[in-house]
């Protein structure tokens, strides 16, 4: 069967799902039975990285925002250097030339409304800092919990408006679901029908996210291979390995980058 997933019918997907219930609920309770509990990346949740000295530019730092599940959190290595938010912030340093203030709220198992009530938990706290960019990576345990793409997206939406009033984020990317058809941990047909279920809940968000002045939704890389002996998947077979968040990362920090520019050269012509 073909390693990629294209465009899913939503209702060929739930003829599926009713066909194979019995068989998708036995294979489900035997990978949560013999699936590794891998931890979270141990370290700070907050850093600052700068650009190598010949990169440098003028400019303030730019401050990022992460907020995620476990594959945000850092499941699958050591240590939170070498996971998502610091790749990401090291990228956009050495792309952009200018210091970058990372801060991560992340946790393993959050569906995206958990995340959520858990980035405002940690604001009425104090435990957030002002962010010009906000980068999350959710959806893949709604997709295993079966929530609807719509609310899915309507959570987003409210994780964004948050966002915008409590840290002062002025861009949003949400970063797209991974190829799950390919995560060595699951067998066939789990995979094929949670892998669709994550293309059609990245087609719904497209949709209503698209290419907007102040947000967007970044796919994985086309051509990305996730299976076993690429090295980009943890022992696990289900969270990226420290290769595997350094390409996540820089495909993220380039884009973010790009936009980021976009941006401000957007602002600097409506200000003159």
């Amino acid at each position: 069967m073909n390693s990629r997933v294209h465009a899913v019918q939503p209702r060929l997907l739930t003829a599926a799902k009713v066909v194979l219930s019995p068989l998708l609920l036995l294979q489900a309770l035997r990978v949560r039975h013999q699936a590794l509990d891998m931890p979270e990346a141990q370290g700070p949740r907050t850093g600052r990285v700068r650009p190598s000295r010949h990169r440098l530019r003028n400019g303030r730092a730019l401050r990022l925002l992460v907020v995620g599940d476990s594959s945000a959190a850092g499941v699958g290595v050591q240590l939170q250097r070498d996971a998502l938010a610091p790749r990401v912030a090291e990228t956009l340093a050495e792309e952009l030339g200018r210091p970058v203030h990372w801060q991560l709220i992340a946790h393993t198992g959050d569906t995206t409304v958990q995340a959520l009530a858990r980035a405002r938990e940690a604001s009425a706290g104090g435990a957030v800092a002002p962010a010009d960019i906000l980068l999350t990576a959710l959806g893949v345990n709604d997709v295993v919990q079966q929530i609807p793409p719509q609310r899915t997206l309507q959570q987003l939406l409210a994780l964004y408006q948050w966002a915008q009033g409590e840290a002062g984020v002025r861009y949003w990317l949400h970063s797209g679901l991974p190829p799950i058809h390919q995560f060595p941990l699951l067998p066939s047909p789990l995979r094929w029908v949670l892998g669709g279920q994550a293309e059609v809940l990245n087609q719904h968000l497209h949709l209503h996210l698209g290419d907007q002045h102040d947000r967007a939704l970044r796919r994985i890389p086309s051509g990305l291979r996730c299976e076993a002996g690429y090295g980009l998947m943890a022992d696990d077979g289900f969270h990226p390995s420290a290769k595997g968040y350094a390409v996540w990362g820089r495909a993220l920090g380039e884009f973010l980058a790009r936009r980021w520019d976009r941006l401000e050269r957007r602002s600097i012509r409506i200000a003159a």
